[in-house]
């Protein structure tokens, strides 16, 4: 859509939003309150405040009391609001660029994949058993969606372009000037021997661990004692197998048993997180080497992480300034010193 027919499209939402409240007025209903206009969509106050209810609720389930997490919601309504805009245009590059059928049917293929995983036929089912948990299934797939539609998004316009944008002689200088960061460096794969918490005493499932262990030391099949007693696994998945990891990036409840182990050793049960408890047996080691291997997709990858936050935040300047964004008088002061921080004003139309 052009900047003009941006600027009309807008024009004639907030032309719509105030005649709606001209017509309220004489019957004293109350109408939603537009606090910002982007193109052709609304930031509306309820889409604000149910916002906020998420964001307090996050803080309460993290050990916050409420009043504690309502004060530091408050204290970011400018940042939040900043966000929903943000989330608003790139919603919009979606549709232009019609992503937006393919992260629908994405995530219609996530849910499937769920019901096939619990055994379920229809999605009602899904839904009721979601709600049972607490879970609000419409408000999963809402928060699934935004995040695919922001990744999809920046994956296409930011990515990609900076992935693909160095020619054959840039990727090679780069790596000349860099060859330090393309050693190889020391890998592990590993399966997993899970034990899960939910619905179990903890100390039996400590115990039950430690019985696994001593029949593995003693000799034991550990692909058949994990076949008859895992519960699926939570560090390697489904499968029990991890791909190859390399051990620099693991976390250090991982990395720490698994140290210094020899292929086909095993860890000794240790706790992950309080999800349960976990032995792993090293399948495969690979050691560190400080020569250094030409790889395309590696310094690609390289350059890509080393400029992408710059890009970023070009791009979503860019959008913002080729698009009509007009701000509700009440939260401008809190919200343009954010989201127009780059651009230094607010240019609501060209």
């Amino acid at each position: 859509m052009s900047i003009i027919g941006r600027f009309i499209s807008a024009f004639f939402v907030t032309a719509l939003m105030a005649a709606a409240a001209f017509a309220q007025e004489t019957q004293t209903r109350v109408i939603d309150e537009v606090v910002a206009v982007v193109n052709d969509g609304v930031i509306t106050l309820s889409r604000v405040k149910r916002e906020t209810k998420s964001a307090v609720d996050s803080f309460v389930q993290e050990g916050k009391t409420r009043e504690e997490a309502q004060k530091m919601v408050d204290e970011k309504q400018g940042e939040l609001i900043a966000n929903l805009i943000n989330e608003e245009l790139l919603v919009q590059k979606a549709k232009e660029g019609g992503l937006d059928s393919n992260i629908e049917a994405s995530l219609n293929t996530r849910f499937v994949e769920i019901m096939k995983e619990y055994g379920l036929k229809t999605v009602e089912e899904l839904y009721d058993q979601m709600e049972k948990s607490g879970v609000d299934p419409k408000q999963l797939r809402e928060n699934w969606r935004k995040q695919a539609t922001r990744d999809r998004v920046i994956e296409r316009e930011v990515q990609m372009k900076v992935y693909w944008g160095a020619n054959g002689k840039e990727v090679r200088d780069y790596y000349d000037k860099n060859k330090s960061k393309f050693t190889t460096p020391e890998t592990v794969v590993f399966s997993e021997l899970f034990l899960g918490f939910a619905g179990r005493d903890e100390a039996a499932v400590r115990e039950k661990a430690k019985q696994l262990y001593a029949q593995l030391k003693a000799g034991g099949d550990f692909d058949k004692i994990a076949a008859e007693n895992s519960d699926k696994g939570v560090i390697a998945g489904e499968t029990r197998k991890s791909e190859k990891i390399k051990v620099k990036d693991m976390v250090e409840v991982i990395s720490k048993p698994l140290a210094g182990l020899k292929v086909g050793e095993y860890t000794q049960p240790f706790d992950v997180e309080k999800l349960g408890v976990a032995i792993l047996r090293v399948d495969e080691r690979q050691l560190a080497s400080q020569e250094s291997t030409f790889d395309e997709n590696a310094v690609r990858m390289a350059i890509l992480n080393e400029k992408f936050p710059a890009e970023q935040k070009k791009f979503m300047s860019k959008l913002r300034e080729d698009s009509y964004i007009r701000i509700n008088e009440t939260y401008r002061p809190l919200v343009a010193p954010i989201l127009f921080a780059d651009e230094r004003k607010d240019k609501p139309a060209k």
